[in-house]
């Protein structure tokens, strides 16, 4: 199937609402998409330098998101003694050494249908929602969050306790994007704000910066508005 008969299938599926959840072809469309995510091959916002904010929404992309959450039930995942549930179709990602991440011992999580390059360093603990996009060279420094669908640029060092929301609903609105060689202090980033530049971050510098909530002066950051709240 290309990307273009996978965007059909799953505008199709979600606008089906549960009749979905009954048709094989859905779970099929799905499982697909969250392959798609995880390869890097499809993305909730893309880099458009035709769009206004420079990034393009990929509503299709979350559709989908939402459209295996609304197909998966809740199961049961035991790991270590410990029980978790979840839905089915959101499961806890495994890394190999071949695939180039470092996942430090210590209790991180990094959902399906979430994008890790390779050289990505994850300290524990910290978790990854589906849909994120984490770029070459990252570090998900202990104690922090990448939301649904937020978008990590290469050599980000998200630092400790930094909690970037993302934006799965609604659909259309942009997620948190923080572009590369940005280093976000130990914050709240969401959509919720809009007194603060926290929406999505934009570097047009290509040396390190640290960012917080209210940008300085002395940083050539870019904000963009974004509707939505935080997934």
């Amino acid at each position: 199937m290309t990307l273009s008969q996978l965007q059909n299938a799953i505008e199709r599926h979600f606008a089906a609402g549960p009749a979905a959840i009954s048709d094989e072809s859905a779970m099929s469309a799905f499982l697909m998409l969250r392959a798609a995510l995880e390869s890097g091959e499809v993305r909730a916002a893309s880099p458009d330098k035709g769009a206004p904010s420079g990034w393009r929404v990929n509503a299709w992309v979350k559709q989908g998101i939402l459209l295996g959450f609304r197909l998966g039930v809740l199961t049961e995942f035991p790991a270590a003694g410990l029980s978790f549930v979840d839905k089915s179709t959101f499961p806890v990602r495994h890394f190999g050494s071949g695939d180039g991440v470092r996942v430090v011992p210590g209790g991180s999580s990094v959902r399906a249908g979430a994008y890790v390059a390779r050289s990505v360093v994850c300290m524990p603990p910290m978790y990854i929602n589906a849909g994120a996009w984490v770029d070459e060279g990252a570090m998900v420094d202990s104690h922090a969050l990448v939301g649904s669908c937020a978008q990590i640029g290469k050599r980000v060092h998200l630092s400790a306790a930094a909690q970037i929301g993302g934006v799965l609903e609604p659909v259309n609105a942009n997620p948190v994007i923080i572009e590369d060689d940005v280093l976000p202090r130990s914050s709240i980033w969401s959509t919720e704000r809009s007194c603060e530049p926290t929406k999505s971050c934009r570097s047009s510098s290509p040396r390190m910066r640290w960012l917080s909530p209210a940008l300085a002066p002395s940083t050539r950051g870019k904000a963009m508005n974004a509707a939505g709240s935080g997934a």
